[in-house]
């Protein structure tokens, strides 16, 4: 593949392949988000989905730990069912495992440490439908307080139940053309998804009133990726960190190893060389050359930046495929 991706579309649903995280991110129908890949090799990932207008679901896999940084789409309700938790995983700055699921409100802004190989089921509803669908139940008020929390732990077993009832009904989904064909098999898949995650978050043993705060581990790494980001040019040091933040140097990189499985030094370098690739990926040769692109990114010295990106995507920055390339 040449990282445009391998795509089959039928009717509304899509299955793709990808090569780069970036194109990956892009493709997630309706979300405004960003990736940034953390561990260094070669990106395999994959992603299927079925959408309509009033309903989203998709199955993204991603052989490289990653970083979604971004914004709900809005009106709606955001569901996440994790398949597959190999590692270190967080919320909204909330510790989560298998045993939980993930929440949104439409245009809620969101960060998500993704582990290696993680496997996740996203599920979005029209948020008029999900409410409507949410007062027949005999919880209405606990499960609204419940989801107000982003990561939500429960029953083991009855979420094994679910996880399987959802999947299963995705993956006939996209095996049946018929299932997105019309408005009633359209609405049929709908309904089944919505009433699965009602009944999951109406089960007796689910704890409505949990409440996990987010941990000062996840408060240093999120806020430092946010300076980064913001001030890619003057990203801070990990002494600057400690100094703004007020807290000591082993704080700092436990809350690294624990949050993002890596030094606060890679993750840093890590985000700066992303913004960099995506700069290069969305401009022209001509309108933004690789040093201007690096400079912004406060890569000032250009072998070690060339070294440092390839380490990490595998590639030159000379490699990398510009927007002028993309339209040939």
């Amino acid at each position: 593949m040449d990282g445009l991706g391998e795509t089959m579309s039928i009717c509304r649903f899509k299955v793709d392949c990808f090569e780069d995280v970036h194109l990956h991110a892009s493709a997630v129908r309706d979300w405004k988000q960003t990736y940034s890949q953390i561990t260094a090799g070669a990106v395999s990932s994959s992603l299927a989905q079925v959408a309509t207008p009033r309903f989203h679901v998709f199955r993204e896999k991603i052989n490289q730990r990653v970083v979604q940084h971004g914004e709900a789409p809005r009106r709606r309700v955001c569901f996440a069912v994790p398949l597959l938790v190999p590692g270190a995983i967080r919320m909204q700055g909330r510790e989560a495992d298998d045993n939980s699921i993930f929440v949104l409100r439409g245009g809620e802004e969101f960060m998500f440490h993704m582990p290696m190989d993680m496997d996740m089921l996203g599920i979005t509803f029209e948020r008029g439908a999900f409410e409507e669908a949410l007062s027949s139940t005999p919880w209405t008020a606990e499960i609204t307080t419940l989801m107000k929390q982003p990561v939500i732990r429960l029953p083991v077993r009855r979420l094994a139940e679910t996880r399987r009832r959802l999947l299963a009904l995705f993956s006939e989904s996209l095996a049946n053309d018929e299932m997105t064909s019309s408005p009633d098999r359209e609405r049929q898949l709908e309904q089944a998804m919505l009433e699965e995650l009602l009944q999951l978050l109406s089960d007796p043993a689910c704890d409505r009133t949990q409440r996990q705060p987010s941990s000062l581990r996840s408060f240093i790494v999120e806020k430092c990726h946010r300076m980064t980001v913001l001030d890619a040019a003057n990203a801070p040091n990990v002494i600057e960190l400690c100094q703004r933040l007020r807290v000591s140097r082993r704080t700092v990189q436990n809350s690294f190893r624990s949050v993002a499985e890596t030094t606060p030094v890679n993750y840093i370098r890590s985000i700066r060389l992303n913004g960099v690739r995506r700069e290069l990926m969305s401009t022209t040769s001509a309108k933004l050359p690789i040093g201007d692109a690096a400079a912004r990114w406060g890569f000032l010295h250009l072998s070690h930046f060339a070294v440092d990106y390839r380490e990490l995507f595998g590639e030159l920055p000379s490699q990398t495929r510009r927007a002028d390339a993309w339209l040939q």
